[in-house]
């Protein structure tokens, strides 16, 4: 399997999770999730996926400082429905990380390692997405700007053509090489398409 190199250059996302330790699938429930994961998931690599996945880093990470975060302790929000644009494709891939769902996720066991109810939309937020701890009730708001990092001009140039079958050999794979350099530039620049408040 070949991928851009440096979606293994991207910063991992470590969380605790007890339902994994509780279960013995993973060692103390220490799961590492990468970048290149979160793309494989998705099935593609875009701003969108990436935003998602560095909204999470970056959110979590100030929500849970020096902790790791808890995977099913977490929280998560949108103003938007779910059906409004790309919203459901960044709640999927927040909640490959997280494992908060609105109401599909796991039910427990004897009342533990609850996941669904944990992620809710149409909330009154003005944010991208809020990350909310559940056993502190603090929370974060994550604002993502991917309008900051532009594309290359001849990405809407080459879309159509290849779209609709009209571009080249050559002409496919210059498209989908400018399409990963943002990409590239969006998850290396995070400072600049990320803030967060609390």
């Amino acid at each position: 399997m070949q991928y851009p190199t440096f979606f293994d250059e991207v910063e991992t996302i470590i969380l605790k999770d007890n339902l994994s330790d509780f279960l013995g699938t993973f060692e103390e429930g220490l799961i590492e999730f990468t970048y290149t994961e979160i793309v494989k998931s998705a099935g593609h690599s875009c701003p969108t996926i990436a935003g998602a996945y560095i909204m999470t880093l970056k959110g979590l990470k100030t929500l849970y400082g020096s902790e790791i975060p808890q995977r099913g302790g977490i929280k998560v929000e949108f103003s938007e429905d779910s059906n409004d644009g790309v919203a459901g494709v960044i709640a999927n891939t927040i909640s490959n990380i997280t494992g908060a769902t609105e109401t599909s996720g796991f039910k427990g066991i004897g009342g533990s390692f609850v996941r669904h109810s944990l992620m809710k939309f149409e909330a009154p937020i003005s944010s991208s997405v809020r990350f909310i701890r559940t056993d502190t009730g603090a929370y974060v708001d994550v604002y993502y700007h991917p309008d900051f990092i532009p594309g290359d001009p001849l990405i809407q140039e080459l879309m159509p053509k290849v779209l609709y079958n009209g571009a080249s050999v050559d002409e496919k794979k210059q498209f989908g090489t400018l399409w990963q350099n943002r990409v590239k530039d969006i998850v290396t620049h995070i400072d600049d398409v990320i803030t967060v408040s609390n």
